[in-house]
């Protein structure tokens, strides 16, 4: 053992003003304890003193009449035991007493001192316990207020007093050691409790054994733990439950078990203690004469203080020091050094191993170690020992930024140790992507393929994402290490970079198809999105063939009758496809077409059809160039030869105009076709956009769409327009005789147009002007005077084209001229008439003869009425109603009633223009109303009554 390293990791600490025990403290010291921030001393004299911090004295008082033996400061509860001599009563009992105070309760005792309150005081010996001389002494608390205490014998026995001693509710029990007359040999001289969660064991020591009761059990059971003890006081509990001994030859540690590891330290142990996981050692050099004191560190094999002392008497441990009380009243208080002060003094003596074992065993933080070791993998790569630092370093992880070890190995070209740090990065999942790519860089560079394929095919690496994929993927494809990156993006799920090394990198299109088609629908759709302008180009019927399936209803869901509305709502629409066809019409247009075919209901289908009428109706689509071979031969060609390339290529050239203009009919027919169907007869509006779908056709000169949308949308001058824009006179009549015919829904105004049209025409067009004549004279679309008007403008025609048609219209205006007057005259006589008579009836008088009644026909007396429209009545068959004569009245009301509504509706202007412009004579319409008295400045207010006059008598006229 003297080959054990010795270091100051103590140091002495001032023991108080007197470095010693106080003054105050008088008697011969006969025993200790510390506990709860004071030392307690117990004397010869019986007087008990309490020490504070520094050993300085706070009070004492008479705990015992004679002498103080033992004494134990309890932890939990401010109580001191005691066990002392007393006076005695009487012969039979002893004097041996315990004791039991309160410090919290102190009482007065006199005029000026003070002592704790005793609360309770015990016999030790009674007659079933006889008196022997007491060798040990130690006190166990178990839940508050129960305590148990053990009392070693000379004579091998130990006195167990278990309860609430302030109660005095106890039970005492005895438990044998040896039973050897030799008291020498058979004295307790030490004790050990050991509570390991409810198992409660105490160790018991004597010269000539090792023993352990076990006290839960009842009795309890000894068990001989050695055959061999000690002499002296010189026993201790370790931390970790231990019980240890101290012989002259070695101290020896016990377990339940029996005798556990032994540390040959020589010399006579006086004194044992634990402090923090030290072993605390008083020896006896008898050499020398001398004692040491010694702090051992086991678990680092070395010494942690020795200092010569004198003769010590106890050892306490409290405020964190260690506290040696010698013969001769003074005291030695040992305090331990900080960490960083110990660290430093290893440090300056390279003893990295020792530092790490002592930050280790101290249980210090992770960063406090980390530190040390650090500094020893800095002191090993000064040395160029980069292995040893390399596995230090890898210990700092978590701790030590990766960049400083990381550089370090850079500069020193240490490749491998540097793979060795990277890979444990990643293994405690530390590393970061930059960590990632230089790991991977080591791996390629080093062509390790092995460590390769562990460090990316590892089962546990992707699921735990102990590197970044992304990452790892990069760097696997930079150095062509394509397969590994495969392999990563399948096993983390990312399945676009999974594919982009398929396409990109390796161009394995076929594979990458298989591979999206065995991808849940949601993730197909979102690769093919990203992915699939390569796809198009390289395999387009394959890739409409996945765009089909993610599109369309599958026959499961039909068959398990699936609403088709609802599950179409779910699936991917074709135009979220759309962008991957941008240098693609012709693959776009198949699969549209494909599209529309199998599902009649999408909800996209206005875009979709919006879509398909773009590529129909598109004059130039980006077909693929025709690949041109290429001459291998001489390039001066001769003549026979140049003219010979030049009449293929215009050949080729030739044949390629004439495919393309097939193609854009067939394409105009399909357009036409999606026109029509896709605006079914019972729809207000279509399944495309108009809008669109006109300017589709302006834009590329359809001319076949433009009139279907016009005349589907009942625009007709449109229609016209496009004939008269292409002059196709032909067709503008077919047209206008087909949308001109008011009988049939169409607008005669169209033929008015034509006219118009032909009038400015400025060429000879007598036929077509004839033909327009009829129609225009058929429905009098026209007054002849507009009509000379409009063709007068064209120099190209002659009188002749409308002769006949002035000559029939001459003849009929005199036909007309010639009823109106006849219908003039008769109205003239008509009003004559009815003036006379209305003279009449306001000059002359009126002679009434009706015999009879008009309404009951019978004899008419008095009294009656008369009416000026020569009717009679008796008063009693009027009733009440006698202003109006019940035979006339009814077409005088709705006479009135007419007029009322003709004057209502002389007060609607809307209806009025609204006649005037639907009539095909508007002058008519006006003069109507000026026939009916509407229109005038001034208005007659309606007429009181309709009868003319009346008059009654009681007596005839």
């Amino acid at each position: 053992m003297y080959q054990w390293r010795k270091f100051e990791f103590f140091e002495e600490k001032s023991g108080g003003k007197s470095n010693g025990v106080p003054e105050e403290v008088s008697g011969r010291i006969e025993c200790c304890s510390s506990g709860r921030g004071r030392v307690v001393i117990g004397c010869d004299d019986g007087i008990v003193s309490l020490l504070d911090r520094g050993l300085n004295f706070n009070y004492a008082f008479q705990a015992h009449s004679s002498s103080v033996l033992f004494l134990q400061q309890l932890k939990q509860r401010n109580f001191l035991v005691t066990v002392g001599e007393d006076e005695q009563i009487s012969p039979q009992q002893s004097a041996m007493c315990l004791k039991v105070f309160d410090l919290d309760k102190m009482q007065p005792e006199g005029s000026s001192t003070t002592s704790p309150d005793c609360i309770g005081i015990l016999r030790i010996f009674t007659n079933q316990f006889p008196e022997a001389k007491i060798t040990s002494f130690l006190v166990l608390e178990e839940a508050p207020p129960i305590l148990l205490i053990a009392i070693g014998l000379d004579n091998g026995c130990i006195y167990c007093i278990k309860g609430d001693i302030g109660r005095e509710r106890i039970s005492r029990f005895k438990l044998q050691v040896d039973n050897i007359s030799d008291k020498s040999q058979s004295a307790i001289t030490g004790l050990g409790f050991r509570v390991d969660g409810q198992v409660l064991q105490l160790f018991a020591v004597t010269p000539a054994s090792v023993s352990l009761f076990s006290l839960q059990d009842q009795p309890p059971k000894r068990q001989t733990l050695d055959q061999i003890g000690s002499n002296v006081y010189s026993v201790a509990m370790s931390d970790r439950l231990e019980f240890i001994i101290g012989r002259p030859e070695a101290v020896y540690f016990y377990e339940v078990d029996g005798r556990g590891p032994c540390w040959a330290f020589e010399g006579e142990k006086k004194f044992l203690g634990w402090f923090r996981g030290y072993l605390l050692c008083v020896i006896a050099d008898q050499r020398n004469g001398k004692n040491t004191f010694n702090i051992y560190d086991l678990k680092n094999r070395l010494i942690a203080h020795s200092i010569v002392v004198k003769e010590v008497t106890h050892m306490l441990c409290e405020w964190g020091n260690i506290i040696l009380i010698m013969s001769d009243k003074s005291a030695l208080c040992i305090g331990e050094k900080d960490m960083e002060s110990k660290l430093d003094m290893l440090f300056k003596k390279n003893l990295y191993p020792v530092a790490i074992n002592l930050v280790q065993s101290q249980q210090a933080d992770a960063a406090a170690t980390a530190e040390v070791l650090r500094k020893y993998g800095d002191h090993l790569y000064s040395k160029q020992e980069y292995d040893e630092a390399m596995s230090q370093y890898i210990h700092t992880i978590g701790h030590l930024e990766p960049s400083y070890v990381i550089q370090k190995f850079l500069d020193a070209q240490r490749i491998y140790n540097l793979t060795n740090y990277l890979e444990k990065l990643h293994e405690k999942g530390l590393a970061s992507k930059d960590h990632t790519t230089l790991l991977l860089n080591c791996y390629t560079k080093l062509k390790d393929v092995e460590k390769l394929n562990i460090f990316i095919k590892s089962e546990d690496g992707i699921g735990e994402h102990k590197f970044d994929v992304e990452t790892a993927i990069r760097v696997c494809r930079a150095a062509n290490y394509h397969e590994h990156a495969m392999y990563v993006a399948k096993k983390a799920g990312r399945h676009e970079l999974y594919l982009k090394i398929l396409l990109e990198d390796l161009g394995r299109y076929d594979e990458a198809l298989q591979y999206i088609s065995s991808l849940e629908p949601s993730q197909a759709g979102v690769t093919v999105k990203e992915y699939g302008k390569i796809l198009i180009e390289h395999k387009p019927v394959e890739t409409i063939e996945i765009l089909m399936r993610l599109c369309t209803e599958d026959k499961e869901s039909v068959k398990q009758g699936a609403s088709s509305g609802a599950y179409l709502s779910m699936l991917p629409s074709p135009v979220d496809f759309l962008n991957i066809f941008i240098h693609h019409p012709q693959s776009l247009m198949d699969f549209l077409e494909k599209y529309t075919d199998k599902v009649k209901d999408s909800p996209a289908q206005v875009e979709i059809h919006n879509t398909v009428l773009e590529l129909y109706l598109s004059n130039d689509m980006n077909f693929p160039s025709i690949s041109q071979t290429s001459n291998n031969g001489d390039i001066n060609l001769g003549a026979a030869g140049m003219s010979r390339a030049e009449s293929n290529g215009k050949f080729a050239a030739d044949r390629k105009d004439s495919a393309k203009e097939k193609d854009s009919l067939e394409r105009r027919v399909k357009g036409l076709r999606l026109l029509k169907s896709a605006w079914p007869s019972e729809l207000e509006h279509p399944l495309y956009d108009v809008d669109l779908a006109i300017i589709l056709c302006e834009m590329n000169a359809f001319k076949e769409g433009l009139l279907y949308l016009y005349e589907k949308m009942k625009l007709y001058k449109e229609v016209i327009a496009c004939y008269m824009q292409a002059h196709d006179h032909e067709g503008l009549i077919a047209c206008c005789k087909r949308l001109g015919d008011s009988g049939k829904g169409g607008d005669p105004s169209l033929w008015a147009d034509l006219l118009k049209y032909f009038g400015e025409l400025g060429e000879d067009c007598s036929q077509e002007v004839k033909e327009v004549l009829t129609y225009i004279e058929r429905d009098d679309i026209l007054p002849p005077i507009i009509v000379l008007q409009t063709l007068s403008r064209n120099p190209c025609l002659t009188l002749s084209v409308i002769k006949d048609y002035i000559a029939r219209k001459l003849e009929q205006e005199s036909k007309l001229i010639e009823e109106d007057r006849r219908a003039i005259e008769k109205y003239q006589e008509d009003s004559l008439a009815m003036r006379k008579e209305v003279e009449d009836l306001r000059t002359n008088a009126r002679i009434f003869q009706l015999s009879k009644c008009t309404a009951c026909t019978f004899t008419l007396d008095l009294p009656a009425v008369h009416f000026m429209c020569m009717h009679s009545f008796h008063q009693r068959c009027l009733g009440d109603n006698e202003k109006e004569c019940p035979e006339c009245a009814p077409e005088y009301r709705s006479v009135l009633e007419m007029k009322r509504s003709l004057e209502q509706n002389s007060k609607d202007q809307d209806q009025f223009f609204r006649q005037v412009k639907s009539s095909k004579d508007g002058f008519s319409v006006i003069a109507e109303y000026f026939g009916k008295g509407i229109i005038s400045k001034t208005s007659n207010g309606p007429t009181g009554g309709v009868r003319a006059g009346s008059t009654s008598s009681s007596g005839g006229l």
